[in-house]
Formats: structure tokens, C-alpha cells, sequence
């Protein structure tokens, strides 16, 4: 990894004080999501980005917290493969498998299309609450789309 702000990222994400700060904000968006209960039929289908017609983005500092918690390494075949399938490197079987440690944009997206006004809602303050954090931890920004900011990080 020769990416000077990934470097910079994974730093800040094992800090102890950032990662309760991202905690915070993911409880935050939990306990907006479960007052609201928005229907998830688990399919998998929005995880497989190109075919549900959107797309994910997130932080640097995001994805850091979550490549700093893999218990397999991330690699470059794994992201090609899902980028070829239009879907997240994550996906196992139509199952998240970084269900505990995924970023804001995930924790929020509900195929429920009734959702759709809150989720942008809720998307906006999630990402006003880690821009924050960027700002008073003197971390780089950068919001993008999730394929290549975990491209990154290989």
C-alpha cells in the first residue's frame, strides 16, 4: 500500500477515540433504522450495485475502519471480481460479510422503497457527523465511491 492517505486512514481508524466516534454515529443510524423498521428481505440484491441501479459511496476513514477489521486480508483479484459483477468485494453468497463493520452508506440503504426520503435524510446527517469527525481529528476527506477507495488500501 503506497497510497500516503490510506497510510494516514488505518492510522486514524485503530485509534480508539476515532473508532468510538465512528461507533457512535453507526449506533446513531441503528437506532434511526430500527425506530423506522424498513423492510429487508435479505437478498443481497442491493450489494450487487450495478443491477439495483446505485451506487455506494463512503469515506477514506470508513473504509479504512472496515480494512483495518478483515480477518482475511483485502485483495486486488477480489475487488476485479466484484467489480466484473457488478457488486461488493464483501458479498458471500448474497450475505454481507462485513455486516459489523461496514460503512454509513450500507448501514442505511434499504431496497424498501418507502425508505427512500428518510435514507437520504439519515444518509446526509451520517456523513455531516463524520465529516466532523474528519474535521476535529485533522483526518484527510474524502467521500467516494467504494470500489476505489478499497483499491486503496491493496
Amino acid at each position: 500500500m503506497s497510497n500516503p492517505s490510506s497510510s494516514s486512514w488505518l492510522a486514524a481508524a485503530r485509534s480508539p477515540s476515532v473508532a468510538a466516534s465512528l461507533e457512535a454515529v453507526y449506533a446513531m443510524i441503528a437506532d434511526q433504522i430500527e425506530a423506522r423498521g424498513p423492510a429487508c428481505w435479505a437478498s443481497g440484491r442491493c450489494c450487487n450495485f450495478e443491477k439495483a441501479g446505485h451506487r455506494l459511496y463512503t469515506t477514506g476513514l470508513e473504509a479504512a475502519y472496515c480494512v483495518a477489521r478483515l480477518e482475511v486480508p483485502l485483495t486486488m483479484e477480489a475487488l476485479d471480481a466484484a467489480a466484473a459483477r457488478g457488486g461488493c468485494a464483501f458479498q458471500v453468497a448474497n450475505i454481507c460479510g462485513v455486516h459489523a463493520i461496514k460503512p454509513s452508506g450500507c448501514r442505511v440503504y434499504f431496497c424498501d422503497r418507502s425508505a427512500q426520503q428518510w435514507q437520504h435524510e439519515l444518509t446526509e446527517r451520517a456523513v455531516e457527523q463524520i465529516r466532523l469527525i474528519h474535521d476535529r481529528e485533522g483526518i484527510e476527506y474524502r467521500y467516494a465511491e467504494w470500489g476505489s477507495v478499497l483499491r486503496l488500501f491493496v
